[in-house]
């Protein structure tokens, strides 16, 4: 019996797509025998760029598809008409079971629409939330929604952090995740309406270890594990985190180059640097799942590399190990039945 997970990868979806895309699902495969990479897009494209490797031929798999979305149609328009697309063909191959996963760099619109209208929200499940991983002082965090649900109610929030714990706990492996909720302040009183009315609900929740709000200076000091927002202010959380990186290199690079004083320290320092930079490079830890659906369905960012797009296969092949969907599809479901 073959034991290989199968991966859905849109190859056009991207700006370096096929050619960054392919470059790291190549290397994915050439270091994992266990994974078979299920490639959707031009035929022609994808062999060409695959000509440029060498890698087991029986780990992939090519569907020619004769359309792409791009990021500025309508993400539900163009799910609806564009159905010969790579993204729409590619979350049709996890619906009907065929891939175990789908990753893109594509439209995130149509990516969001696409997973929950193709792929579907499990039984019980509100809202499908974007959960990136992100680095801290002490290892990494969950940011739970980063883009999907910016009208966000309470009972989703509560949802998202259900689920973010249940990630956090089997593919991370952290044992009662501690969750906190993105405040202005660490008063329960504090807040906007959301909050105000999240917070105590999530405080009655007894399957999740709450511990109250976290404010935005201390989200990368590693105090919780699950971090709960809705999609606006994750997603400016998680742009700005980005920035202030990119940002942080560059300074630190022109002021090693400013004099033979700064090039000569800088030669010392590199190696420290650098690996210090590592642990708060994103691209380390993959793409961000859309959780609570049917199938696994992750969002890798749209200037994706090799690397990002090779550490999101290895992530989707953590996730199917450890069942992340059918741990979420149980709980939700029991609680509907519960309600019921």
């Amino acid at each position: 019996m073959d034991k290989r997970i199968t991966i859905a990868l849109d190859a056009m979806g991207g700006d370096n797509a096929p050619g960054a895309i392919i470059h790291g699902a190549v290397n994915a495969i050439n270091e994992n025998k266990n994974i078979r990479i299920h490639f959707f897009g031009d035929q022609e494209q994808i062999e060409k760029e695959l000509a440029r490797y060498q890698y087991p031929g029986d780990q992939v798999l090519i569907t020619h598809t004769s359309e792409e979305i791009s990021c500025d149609e309508s993400p539900a328009v163009a799910i609806k008409k564009k159905k010969d697309s790579s993204l729409v063909v590619g979350l049709r191959s996890v619906k009907a079971g065929e891939c175990d996963a789908f990753i893109s760099a594509g439209s995130s619109g149509a990516v969001l629409v696409g997973g929950q209208v193709l792929v579907g929200k499990c039984k019980g499940v509100k809202r499908a939330p974007l959960a990136p991983l992100i680095p801290t002082e002490k290892g990494v965090s969950l940011l739970i929604d980063c883009g999907a649900n910016v009208d966000a109610r309470p009972e989703h929030l509560v949802q998202f952090a259900q689920m973010g714990a249940i990630y956090m706990e089997h593919v991370v492996g952290v044992a009662n995740p501690r969750v906190a909720i993105v405040n202005i302040g660490e008063e329960e009183a504090k807040g906007n309406a959301l909050v105000k009315e999240t917070y105590p609900l999530l405080k009655d929740c007894s399957d999740i270890n709450f511990t109250g709000s976290i404010e935005a200076r201390d989200l990368l000091s590693g105090e919780a594990d699950v971090i709960v927002t809705e999609a606006f202010v994750g997603n400016v959380i998680l742009k700005f985190m980005e920035g202030l990186a990119s940002t942080l290199i560059r300074i630190i690079k022109e002021g090693m180059m400013s004099s033979l004083r700064g090039k000569i320290g800088g030669l010392l320092v590199k190696p420290s640097i650098k690996e210090t930079m590592k642990t708060f490079d994103a691209t380390e830890y993959g793409g961000a799942p859309l959780l609570g659906l049917n199938g696994l369905v992750v969002k890798i960012h749209g200037n994706a590399g090799p690397k990002e797009t090779r550490n999101a296969i290895f992530q989707c092949l953590s996730f199917k190990e450890e069942d992340i969907n059918g741990k979420i599809r149980d709980r939700f479901a029991r609680k509907a039945e519960e309600k019921a």
